[in-house]
C-alpha cells in the first residue's frame, strides 16, 4: 500500500455517503443518496482533501444507487473539481442510468479545464478498476 495521509473521515447519521482509502491512497466514495446532509459533509470533506493534496491520486465514485442529480448537487460538485489541486486525480464515476451520466457529464464540462479531475464514467465497476488501475503518466 502507498503510504497516504490521513483518512479524516468519520460516518455521520444521516449522510449518505461512505468512505474507504484504496490500496493505491486514493479513496473509495460510495454514494446512497444525495440528501442536503451528504451534499454538506461531500463538500467539506473533498475540500479539506484538495487543500493538503501534493501528488496524483486515483478515486471511484460509486453512484450506482443514485438515481438523480439534483441542480444545487451540480454546483457543488463543479466547485469542488474547479479546484486547482482536483487536476492531480483521476475519477472513475460508476453509474446505474444515462440520467445520472449526463449530470456528471456536465459537471465535467462545467468544470474550470486547467483545473479539472480526469473524469471518465462506466456503468461496470470492473472497468472502472481497470481504468483506474492505468499508470496515472496516463491521465487522462
Amino acid at each position: 500500500m502507498i503510504e497516504s495521509k490521513p483518512l479524516n473521515w468519520t460516518p455521520a447519521a444521516g449522510v449518505g455517503m461512505r468512505i474507504e482509502r484504496r490500496e493505491d491512497g486514493g479513496m473509495n466514495l460510495v454514494f446512497s443518496d444525495l440528501a442536503d446532509a451528504t451534499l454538506k459533509a461531500w463538500r467539506e470533506f473533498s475540500l479539506e482533501h484538495l487543500f493538503g493534496s501534493d501528488r496524483r491520486t486515483r478515486n471511484m465514485y460509486d453512484l450506482r444507487a443514485v438515481k438523480e442529480i439534483n441542480e444545487a448537487a451540480v454546483r457543488k460538485a463543479v466547485e469542488v473539481n474547479s479546484d486547482p489541486s482536483a487536476r492531480n486525480i483521476r475519477i472513475a464515476v460508476v453509474v446505474a442510468n444515462e440520467k445520472v451520466a449526463e449530470a456528471i457529464r456536465t459537471i465535467a464540462a462545467l468544470a474550470l479545464p486547467e483545473t479539472a479531475a480526469a473524469m471518465k464514467i462506466f456503468s461496470d465497476i470492473v472497468e472502472a478498476e481497470n481504468w483506474l488501475a492505468r499508470s496515472l503518466d496516463q491521465i487522462p
